[in-house]
């Protein structure tokens, strides 16, 4: 987020209070194994709640065949229709095999029905174990809602069973094994297609204008960070704790092994006044349809002092908001919370895809993927658009994807910054402060490359000595 986008403050029910879930953990691109002769499971469903505050979806899987059957090859579908303009929020409530082990992100319908657009696709991590023949996974219990809190309209989602008060078979949630499926009818024209095996590419990563930087610099002085389009900021305002100072000199630069890395520092003391954030954004907003890609390193813990403030972690694309609401605002998001925020209570990784909002009163018309586990450690982050969807990749793996509605309208600038919510997390006076590292940035102009191509790209230019080019032409 930079300066001109907003806190946001959905409220979080302390009758609701749980168990943070974890999803997708950091991986390498792995292809998932089809489903081996004896796999086979059903789904049995029950509504725990009839009403519009939230959707509560109670899920067992059931291991119908003959061998066992690792849960993290299964991927089961709630499918939904969304209330216009709204996006949600999962939450686990409770789970035999631990909330910890269950997953929950949204897609959206290729295909969209008169009672679905969406669908809450629920999978499981390693530590789920393996689903023995005749065995169930117990309860899931699970839920989501609007992320304002809005009221919701069940009765057309597609999924939605209001008689089904026990657990029975139901064929309007749709189950896969490692991508094939084998349970359920999805809504008319949108059956799971068994998932392809990544492959590396075949043919070079295509040329064309584009941006790369290595972020080799000596300082955030360095007369070449000005020259290669970056401005260090140092301008007031927000987002994040009032009276907080943008500090450029907390931008620094040193090599890690053969790479060279740009590290953002955010301090407090406890107190506005003591409260340090950094951002490093390009000048200039000329970057729109194409591939955006960077190398993170998120932290979990401060440099030094007590642990716990509301930090937030970023890399991101955006343009100004030019009027409340204004639908040609543009905005997307990898946004890590490693002490959780905005009713959060732990660590999650949030990718957004907004189409505008208003700042007062607070309305937000965006969608987002979210998944609450650690993501301490580097990370490859990669972001596609074309003019059919927006696509967010984390180490290899799609993380998100989200549609039309949300394609930009006007070019945006390139940001990374590190800041605090507020100080309510860690009301320490003792002083403390976090990095967030930064390996390279690469955007490719009107080009959907693969994680595959983007690794080879940044190899190419890493190979030939390149430690900067920008060849994107102003918009």
């Amino acid at each position: 987020m930079s300066d001109q986008t907003r806190t946001r403050t959905p409220r979080l029910r302390a009758a609701l209070a749980v168990a943070a879930v974890t999803g997708l953990g950091a991986t390498a691109l792995t292809a998932l194994p089809a489903a081996a002769a004896g796999e086979a499971v059903t789904v049995q469903y029950r509504q725990s709640a009839t009403g519009s505050d939230q959707v509560e979806p109670w899920l067992k899987v059931v291991n119908t065949g003959t061998t066992g059957v690792p849960l993290s090859q299964v991927k089961v579908r709630y499918y939904f229709k969304a209330d216009a303009g709204a996006s949600y929020t999962y939450a686990c409530s409770w789970a035999v095999k631990g909330c910890a082990n269950v997953t929950g992100t949204f897609g959206t319908l290729s295909n969209p029905t008169a009672t679905a657009d969406r669908y809450l696709e629920v999978g499981f991590t390693a530590g789920a174990g393996t689903l023995a023949p005749g065995a169930d996974t117990g309860d899931l219990q699970l839920r989501f809602h609007r992320s304002n809190w809005q009221p919701l309209n069940q009765s057309d989602d597609y999924s939605f069973g209001p008689a089904q008060t026990a657990y029975a078979n139901w064929t309007k949630v749709t189950a896969t094994v490692g991508g094939v499926p084998v349970w359920g009818t999805a809504p008319a024209g949108n059956d799971p297609t068994p998932t392809p095996t990544p492959t590396d590419p075949t043919t070079p990563p295509p040329t064309g204008a584009a941006l790369f930087d290595d972020f080799d610099y000596t300082g955030h002085t360095d007369p070449a960070i000005g020259n290669h389009g970056w401005s260090v900021r140092s301008n007031s305002g927000g987002p994040g704790v009032p009276g907080a100072t943008w500090a450029p000199e907390n931008v620094t630069f040193a090599k890690e092994g053969t790479n060279s890395i740009m590290n953002l520092r955010s301090s407090t003391a406890g107190t506005g006044e003591s409260t340090r954030h950094t951002e490093v954004l390009t000048k200039a907003t000329k970057f729109k349809n194409g591939t955006y890609a960077a190398r993170v390193r998120f932290s979990d813990a401060p440099v030094s002092g007590p642990d716990g403030d509301r930090v937030v972690q970023t890399f991101f694309t955006i343009n100004d908001l030019k009027a409340p609401m204004a639908d040609d605002y543009a905005e997307y998001d990898f946004e890590y919370l490693p002490n959780g925020g905005w009713g959060e209570p732990g660590n999650i990784l949030y990718t957004t895809s907004w189409e505008t909002y208003r700042p007062d009163p607070w309305e937000a018309v965006n969608q987002h993927s979210e998944v609450r586990a650690s993501y301490a450690g580097w990370h490859d982050l990669v972001l596609t658009i074309d003019d059919n969807s927006i696509v967010y990749y984390v180490d290899g793996q799609e993380f998100g994807r989200h549609d039309a509605r949300y394609l930009p309208e006007r070019p945006m600038s390139i940001n990374f910054n590190q800041w605090l919510i507020d100080l309510a997390g860690q009301t320490s006076t003792t002083p403390r402060s976090y990095d967030q590292k930064v390996d390279y940035v690469l955007h490719v102009k009107d080009q959907v490359l693969t994680p595959a191509q983007v690794a080879a790209k940044v190899a190419a230019y890493r190979s030939s000595g390149t430690a900067f080019v920008d060849t994107v032409p102003a918009s």
